[in-house]
Parts: C-alpha cells; structure tokens; sequence
C-alpha cells in the first residue's frame, strides 16, 4: 500500500496512534480524515496538523457511524483507507460481579464491546462497498498484542482484539479478488492515554514504546503489504526472556 495520494479516514484519530498514524500519511502526501467524540481534542489535532479534516462522531453509536459514512462520502468521494482504530481499555474484575462495568460505564459512558468491536465491524460494513469502486483501498484495523498474550486486568479488551483479529482474517478472505486490502495492526504495549492512568495504578514503571517509535516501522510494512503487522519492542520482548512464565506485567497477581 502507498503512502501517498490516499484519501484516509481514522476513527480515534485525534490522539495516541491514531494521530501518529494520521501524521505519518499526512507527511507522505495523504489526505486525511480524523474523527473522535470529543471536539476540543480534534480541535487540538488540527492545531498541530493544519491540514486534517475534522468530524465529530461517536463511534459506538450507529446513527452517528452512519453520518459519518454518508458525510465522508459526499465530500471525499475518493476515499480509499478506512482505519479502524478507536478503542478503549478498562480494568475488569469480574469477581466484583458488574461492579466495574457499571461504573466504567457510568463514568463516561463507553462500552469496550460496543467501541472496540461493534464500532469497527459496522463502520467497515458501511464503507467497504465505496471502497470496492476505488481503483486501490484498504481497511486497517487495529487489534492489539493483547489479543495473543492476554492479561488478567483487562479481560473485556483482550477478547475484544481477539475478536477484532479473527475479523481481520474473514475479512480478508471476502475481499479477495477486490481493490481492497485488509491490514491488521498488531501493537505492543504503547505509550499512550488508552488505559487512562490503569497502568500506573497497577504500579508498572514501563508504559511502552512511544508512538513515534511504534509507527514509523508500522508505516513501512503498510508500505510492504504485511497484513498482519506486529511491531516488536525489544525491551518488552527481553522481559519476557528474563521471566519464563511471562513478563512482570502479565504476572499480576489477582
């Protein structure tokens, strides 16, 4: 896939990966839509990338994934990269019952079932036939390291991007023969604000790779047509090494 001369569309674009992912296209020559649920944080965005186009949605929420199918398409009409990518994580201890649950969700009113795996599979069915009439197209979906080595704090995110994985590769199958390719980015544990703040509660001292370390390999194997695309981080993997039944982070005790 090039890098240049796409029209991208990011869900969760406005900060973390999805921003480093938009910075990336932008810098190779990219048109670039990003959309998140808060307008101050896209407004942000754009301060720092002048040329991003900026739409306001809610991804959990199907109404407004269809606004934002029907506006993507009449303004952009070669819109040819979809990336899924919005996501939440929440720490879960399920024997607190829907303890957690409910007050994740009382909080700030986000679901990682109905985020991290409705919204990508509703909004992929909303555009991949625009994408099809494309002469070349994608669909990025961002799943996560956790989907393969699962940690105990996170239950409900970790099946998600299981999930989110085995979509990628059914997707994939349908699509073959077509102009669209469906990529699958596999992220180690990156430095971002998706656990908001859960990591330092759990008392790590390590976050992870920073996005700017995380995306320029992930870029290049766009570039390459990996489809699955796992970014390695070197000290994590040394950790593990030095911990035979997993890393200091997956052997929380519960």
């Amino acid at each position: 896939m090039k890098i240049g001369g796409n029209t991208v569309l990011i869900t969760g674009g406005a900060t973390g990966i999805g921003l480093a992912m938009a910075e990336e296209f932008v810098k190779g020559g990219s048109e670039v839509i990003i959309c998140g649920r808060t307008e101050e944080t896209l407004k942000q965005a754009k301060a720092r990338l002048p040329s991003l186009h900026i739409k306001k949605c809610d991804v959990a929420k199907e109404t407004e994934c269809e606004a934002l199918y029907e506006w993507a398409v009449a303004n952009f009409k070669n819109l040819n990269v979809l990336v899924n990518n919005a996501g939440i994580q929440r720490m879960i201890d399920f024997r607190k019952g829907t303890q957690d649950l409910l007050r994740h969700r009382a909080t700030d009113g986000e679901d990682e079932i109905e985020v991290n795996l409705k919204a990508p599979i509703y909004i992929t069915a909303l555009f991949v036939p625009h994408l099809m009439n494309q002469k070349e197209a994608a669909v990025i979906n961002v799943s996560s390291g956790l989907a393969f080595f699962p940690m105990a704090p996170m239950p409900v995110y970790c099946a998600t991007k299981a999930a989110v994985h085995t979509f990628c590769l059914t997707l994939r199958q349908q699509l073959e023969g077509t102009s669209v390719k469906v990529f699958e980015l596999i992220p180690p544990m990156v430095d971002t604000n998706l656990d908001k703040g859960a990591r330092k509660a759990r008392g790590q001292t390590y976050f992870g790779l920073t996005t700017a370390e995380f995306i320029i390999p992930a870029m290049k194997a766009f570039e390459n047509d990996e489809y699955e695309i796992r970014v390695q981080d070197p000290k994590l993997a040394a950790m593990r090494e030095g911990h035979p039944g997993g890393s200091p982070l997956e052997q929380k005790k519960w």
